[in-house]
């Protein structure tokens, strides 16, 4: 029954994938999520059923348009794809409970937002307010030990970031500061610390790897949202484990250390 239950989620991933990826551009864009039907955005030909099978439609084509023959983005089969995979492993981390809502809500938060920075370099007001009320309720109904972490965390998240912005002269987006406010109210103050720490280093490694495959400039724009999201997915899943290890090496051990 249970691994029903993870295959179900995981076909669940891979449609809600695909509309995620309807959001994200469309939300960005200032569209309708509903009208027009999916199309070709280079022939723009509506597109069948058999062409939004999740995935899989992508592989049959060979990652081209049926009509045109014109490339698909890789990104839409790898979204859908991470979604699922990211919906299957949930109930692993957190069990069948309340708080696998929470993640799922968050992954959905997470997979919209990247899509949208992506390709847009724009995180919209209107995702991050709808998500926001859904994740106060969710956490309402499910909250943080202590109950007031969650509020600690927004206001560490967005305070850091707003602080960020100031220093870096716009250097970091809008988008990006109200952002981090909701993974606080999802995270607390101690996972919004990590994922900030996290965003940070990948984005660092990311940002010296493309220049040095003079892929970007050193004053390059790059979105920062997919960074955060990963740092946020890493640091839901992993920051308790991540703490204890952080203090067990560096604090006990220096401690330690120092006495030797």
């Amino acid at each position: 029954m249970e691994l029903f239950l993870h295959f179900y989620l995981f076909l669940v991933g891979l449609v809600l994938g695909s509309f995620y990826n309807v959001v994200g551009l469309r939300v960005a864009k200032g569209t309708s999520i509903v009208k027009p039907r999916s199309h070709c955005p280079n022939c723009e030909k509506t597109l069948t059923w058999i062409e939004l099978i999740p995935v899989v439609s992508f592989l049959f084509q060979k990652g081209r348009c049926r009509n045109c023959q014109s490339s698909v983005s890789v990104k839409y089969p790898f979204f859908e794809l991470t979604t699922a995979c990211l919906f299957t492993i949930s109930p692993l981390m957190v069990g069948w409970s309340k708080e696998l809502l929470v993640v799922l809500v968050f992954i959905s938060l997470l997979a919209i937002i990247s899509i949208s920075d992506l390709e847009m370099m724009l995180i919209p007001d209107k995702i991050l307010l709808f998500f926001l009320v859904l994740l106060v309720i969710l956490r309402l109904i499910e909250p943080l030990s202590p109950w007031w972490d969650s509020l600690a965390g927004a206001g560490f998240g967005f305070t850091l970031f707003l602080l960020l912005a100031i220093v870096s002269k716009g250097g970091m987006g809008g988008g990006d500061i109200k952002l981090m406010a909701v993974i606080g109210v999802v995270l607390g103050f101690q996972g919004v610390l990590l994922t900030v720490f996290l965003s940070s280093l990948i984005g660092a490694v990311f940002g010296i790897a493309a220049v040095i495959m003079k892929k970007a400039q050193r004053k390059s724009s790059i979105p920062f949202g997919p960074f955060i999201a990963i740092g946020a997915m890493v640091s839901y899943f992993y920051h308790e484990a991540i703490f204890h290890w952080y203090i067990n090496v560096f604090m006990y051990g220096g401690f330690v250390w120092g006495l030797s």
